[in-house]
């Protein structure tokens, strides 16, 4: 009976050497979690029949630490969740490794070819919520984009006296004050509008703006505001202007210009919002994904453009997933179907890009464990021998 128990023991410990091993051999594995041999004592009835291992036990809910990387596309979760990603076989893993690039096709992939799942884009670079499939970022160049909305929302000095004279746009003393935007046409040139304001002298609150194209006056508007200081809509109960020019060699420009959140206090003017929304054409020069797992593609002009929203899945019970290849997980029935979202999103993590999460190996604890075992193994052997010597000693004595 004794040497049927120390050989259960025996391979007890073999079994604790394999997990150790594994963990001090991936010790340097991106995204690897850690494993335990678990032990559990054998009866049959009050009858002691050694030690079995019940299962070796991941410690996948505990993290690594985040290190930076140099790669854009290097990722890494800040809390719960695992990246998706799909094989050429359409089946699905879960993986905390978040080594990714582009392949020829401009697909994200992992390292070892497996696409990125998440929320792609339509046409008009909308965010499809609720569709899953392969992400892509764009390759090569984006045409020019004419401007066709500028937001411009400024404080005028209430305390402004008006300047008294007729307004002209060479003289500095016709005007309080001056700001520029800049505005692109259909073939990507840059044009520059200028607005002059200049207080009213006859009403209370009220300024005219004169807007002047590369030069050129193109109109001008009153703008009134209210007693409590914010800007009361125009005659048509908008906040914006439309203005109109029409650049030599190009599509004639339309643009509204939006007023919203304009106001006139007793301080100094100044411009808080001065954007619009064209841009010349760009050579794509990289991608960026934020911590919501929004992915863009970024281009010379100083565009950015959103290429999709990459998902993480969380499991009931994590550590119920079976271990894969390339630092993978797949579902079973123990770790439950997979609760998918955005990043950020419910109890699911953030996106740390630039980044990549270490094994959350011990290594201090796995080599301590790796004597014990030891000491263990050798006993066990130990009850071997001395049962072989009892066992030779009753036969000499036959």
């Amino acid at each position: 009976m004794s040497f049927s128990i120390a050989t259960s023991g025996l391979n007890a410990i073999s079994q604790q050497l394999g997990a150790i091993s594994n963990n001090i051999a991936n010790t340097g594995t991106v995204g690897y979690k850690s494993g335990r041999a678990e032990f559990s004592a054998l009866y049959a009835q009050s009858q002691p029949l050694g030690v079995g291992v019940t299962g070796v036990t991941q410690s996948i809910t505990r993290g690594g630490n985040i290190i930076s990387s140099s790669n854009s596309l290097d990722l890494a979760i800040s809390g719960n969740g695992f990246f998706v990603v799909r094989d050429t076989t359409g089946t699905t893993s879960y993986t905390r490794a978040g080594y990714f690039g582009t392949d020829k096709d401009g697909n994200l992939v992992n390292n070892l070819g497996m696409n990125m799942q998440g929320y792609p884009v339509d046409a008009n670079g909308n965010l499809q919520v609720g569709t899953v499939s392969n992400l892509s970022i764009m390759s090569g160049s984006i045409p020019a984009k004419a401007t066709s909305n500028v937001g411009f929302t400024a404080n005028f000095d209430a305390n402004a006296k008006a300047p008294g004279k007729k307004f002209s746009p060479t003289d500095d003393t016709s005007f309080n004050n001056t700001y520029t935007t800049q505005i692109f046409d259909s073939l990507g040139r840059e044009h520059t509008l200028t607005q002059y304001f200049v207080k009213s002298d006859t009403v209370e609150n009220q300024w005219k703006v004169h807007y002047y194209m590369d030069g050129n006056s193109i109109g001008e508007n009153d703008i009134k505001f209210g007693t409590n200081g914010n800007m009361a809509n125009f005659a048509d109960g908008s906040t914006s202007r439309d203005l109109a020019f029409a650049p030599t060699g190009a599509s004639p420009i339309q643009i509204k210009l939006n007023y919203a959140g304009t106001t006139q206090y007793g301080s100094d003017f100044s411009v808080s919002r001065n954007q619009g929304d064209g841009y010349a054409s760009g050579e794509r020069t990289g991608q960026q994904v934020d911590e919501k797992g929004n992915v863009y593609a970024t281009f010379s002009n100083g565009e950015r453009m959103l290429q999709g929203q990459l998902i993480i899945a969380n499991f009931a019970n994590p550590n119920g997933l079976q271990s894969q290849d390339g630092t993978t997980w797949a579902q079973t029935g123990s770790s439950g179907s997979p609760l998918i979202g955005a990043p950020g999103s419910g109890l699911l993590g953030y996106i740390k890009s630039n980044a990549l999460e270490e094994s959350n190996v011990d290594l201090t604890s796995e080599l301590v464990g790796l004597m014990s075992a030891q000491r263990n193994y050798q006993a066990n052997t130990k009850v071997i021998s001395t049962n072989d010597n009892m066992m030779n000693a009753l036969m000499q004595a036959v």
